[in-house]
């Protein structure tokens, strides 16, 4: 994924409400080809002034152990992300908190055969280990790049999927879900499929806005209003704000000569982000910076001066639960290690 950080440096602004704690629930780690960013590379991007207390890393299909069986590789991700947790314990970094929580990658189509697998990733990262995102997008469209799981069309309603699911609550592991718009519907049918689990869906839902949804802004957010609605009748899902600067979001500041402003972000982004508060209220709600994806469109400073933004008249309880409380409460970052 390239970044041309001489392009985001065009805009630069000061930090707004710098006291303000926040726990990041959506960031990666990889070293690829062209594409590096680790603990360094993090805390360079974190580092304008924003109060970070403390992140979540999420599975983006890094490191897999190729000496390992296909249902076993994804643990090698967990192992990986454990040795920069363990940089970042050091204390050698700085106070924040990196991979205080992490999020792994386990096929969930093995039914209860991913039982082992799941205890793999407990055993690799006892203390941090809180979760499996198995993602669904998927659209019909070839303009549309689906999961870098591959998943087929309807895999929340599979009932193979199902059932490996269902081990979740065994190992008392989330659920991260990420999806399209199109297929909010698929979730609310798994969240009421199974209450006791908690879930945590990604990226407001996914609003489409290239390919065949460009151009269709309006429509697209009535089909997704009513899908976030109906998610937010299920108490057991939870939704991270964010995610909206990538390409699928159809926004397209990644194209233009100069990168957008927080002020900007915020009035693109506002709308989404209100009626998703509106909806699952602050207690369910909280902001993300799914980086360095999102790093296509915006630097850390100016997208969490964005949140800021829009959220400057909400209370400081509210503000509390959407930029902190809420994430160390679902991802249980306040368990001694």
């Amino acid at each position: 994924m390239p970044i041309n950080q001489a392009w985001l440096d065009q805009i630069i602004e000061d930090v707004i409400e710098p006291e303000l704690p926040i726990c990041d629930p959506h960031h990666h780690f990889w070293d690829r080809l062209g594409s590096r960013y680790l603990l360094e590379e993090l805390l360079a991007d974190a580092g304008g002034g924003h109060r970070l207390r403390s992140t979540v890393f999420i599975e983006c299909m890094s490191m897999f152990n190729h000496r390992a069986s296909v249902t076993m590789a994804p643990v090698g991700e967990t192992e990986f992300v454990q040795g920069i947790a363990a940089q970042s314990a050091s204390g050698q970094y700085g106070e924040t908190v990196v991979a205080a929580g992490i999020v792994g990658f386990a096929d969930l189509l093995l039914g209860n055969d991913v039982e082992p697998v799941l205890a793999a990733h407990v055993a690799a990262s006892p203390n941090r280990f809180r979760g499996i995102r198995h993602a669904c997008s998927w659209d019909a469209s070839d303009e549309i790049r689906n999961s870098h799981t591959k998943p087929p069309p309807q895999l929340y309603l599979n009932d193979q999927f199902r059932e490996g699911f269902a081990c979740l609550q065994t190992h008392n592991l989330l659920f991260d879900a990420w999806l399209y718009h199109t297929q909010l519907a698929e979730l609310a049918s798994l969240a009421r499929a199974f209450p006791r689990q908690r879930i945590i869906l990604d990226h407001v839902g996914g609003p489409l806005g290239k390919g065949p949804y460009a151009n269709h802004r309006e429509e697209v957010r009535q089909i997704w209003e009513q899908g976030i609605a109906d998610l937010a009748s299920c108490p057991n899902v939870v939704i991270k704000l964010g995610g909206l600067a990538m390409d699928i979001n159809g926004f397209r500041w990644n194209k233009r000569k100069l990168p957008p402003t927080s002020e900007e972000l915020a009035g693109a982004t506002a709308p989404y982000i209100n009626y998703c508060i509106q909806q699952f209220g602050p207690e369910r709600c909280m902001f993300e910076s799914n980086f360095p994806v999102d790093k296509v469109s915006c630097s850390y400073t100016i997208l969490w001066n964005s949140f800021k933004r829009i959220t400057k008249d909400y209370s400081a309880a509210d503000k509390a639960h959407l930029f902190h409380d809420t994430a160390e409460e679902v991802y249980r970052l306040g368990e001694p290690l």
